[in-house]
C-alpha cells in the first residue's frame, strides 16, 4: 500500500493526506517506521551469553540484556532463546546435544584471565565442621584464597572475593558449579558491578571445573590430611602457610614443574599475605 501511495504522489502530484484519502490509508499507518531492534545482533548476544552462564534460562538472559540496555521485551527474549535450541532440561538427553553447543570456553592465555572456585570439606579435632572457599588462576595456578570458615553464605564469598581482588586484582571469568552460594544475588551483583563473567558447571558435571578439582585433590592430601586444626585460627593460620608455600615453592607439573607465583607475577614477587 506505500508503494501505491508514492505511485499517486509522483504520477498525479497529490499529496500524501490526498493519496491516502483517495485508498482510505490512514496517514498515521504511512508515516510509521518500525522500531525494532536488529534480530541477528540479539542473537547473537543472546548466545554470547548462554556460552558463558551455562544454566541460565530465559529470565536471566533477559535481566542481562535489559541491564545492558537491549530494548526487548521477556516475550521476545524467550522466543529467541528457544529457537536457538538453547532451553536446558533438567534430565539431558543422553546425547546432551543442547549441552554440547554451550560448551565452548576459551582458554586462559594471561593472569586473571579465568579462576576456578569451589568449596572443600573438613572439620576441627573436636568435630566442629569447616568450608574452605579455594580458588586458582587456571593460567598460573596461583592460588589467591583457600579461606576456612564454619559457614559460608553468599555474602561471605563476595567479602572474600573483595580482599583478594584487592590484593591480586579481578579476574574477567570466575568457573563455578551451581552451588547456592554461587547462584545468589550478592555474588552476581558483586561479579556485575566488577565486570566478572560467572561460568557455571552443568549440574553433575564435576569435570567442567577441572582446574579446581585437581587442587583441591593436592590442598587435601597435603594439607588437610596432614593437619590437625584445634580451632578456626589454627586452620587459618596452617592453610595460609601452604597457601603460600603451594605459591612460591612447590614445583607445579601442568607449568613445566615451574611455581605459579612466576607466571602470576613474571617480574618477580611473593604471594601477598591476607
Amino acid at each position: 500500500m506505500r508503494e501505491l501511495v508514492h505511485g499517486m504522489c509522483i504520477d498525479w502530484g497529490a499529496s500524501i493526506r490526498r493519496a491516502c484519502g483517495a485508498l482510505r490509508f490512514d496517514t498515521s499507518t504511512f508515516h510509521y517506521k518500525s522500531r525494532r531492534t536488529d534480530q541477528a545482533a540479539v542473537e547473537r548476544r543472546i548466545r554470547e551469553i548462554c556460552e558463558t552462564r551455562v544454566r541460565y534460562g530465559y529470565r536471566r538472559v533477559h535481566i542481562l540484556l535489559r541491564r545492558e540496555g537491549w530494548p526487548v521485551n521477556i516475550k521476545k527474549t524467550r522466543g529467541i532463546y528457544n529457537d536457538l535450541g538453547l532451553q536446558l532440561k533438567n534430565k539431558n538427553p543422553k546425547r546432551r546435544v543442547k549441552a554440547k553447543l554451550r560448551d565452548d570456553r576459551q582458554e586462559a592465555v594471561r593472569p586473571n584471565d579465568v579462576w576456578a572456585m569451589d568449596f572443600v570439606h573438613d572439620q576441627l579435632a573436636l568435630g566442629n565442621k569447616l568450608r574452605i572457599l579455594t580458588n586458582e588462576d587456571t593460567h598460573s595456578r596461583f592460588c589467591p584464597a583457600a579461606d576456612p570458615r564454619f559457614t559460608y553464605r553468599g555474602e561471605d564469598v563476595v567479602r572474600t572475593l573483595e580482599r583478594v581482588g584487592a590484593q591480586v586484582g579481578y579476574p574477567r571469568t570466575i568457573r563455578v558449579d551451581n552451588g547456592s552460594e554461587f547462584i545468589c544475588r550478592d555474588l552476581d551483583l558483586w561479579a556485575y558491578a566488577n565486570d566478572v563473567t560467572l561460568d557455571f558447571s552443568r549440574p553433575g558435571k564435576p569435570t567442567d571445573n577441572g582446574f579446581i578439582e585437581a587442587f583441591n585433590s593436592k590442598h587435601r592430601s597435603e594439607c588437610l590430611n596432614a593437619h590437625w586444626f584445634m580451632s578456626l585460627a589454627d586452620a587459618q593460620e596452617k592453610m595460609e602457610d601452604w597457601r603460600r608455600h603451594y605459591n612460591e615453592n612447590r614445583p607445579h607439573s601442568a607449568i613445566g614443574y615451574n611455581v605459579p607465583i612466576a607466571l602470576h607475577y613474571p617480574g618477580g614477587a611473593t604471594s601477598p599475605s591476607p
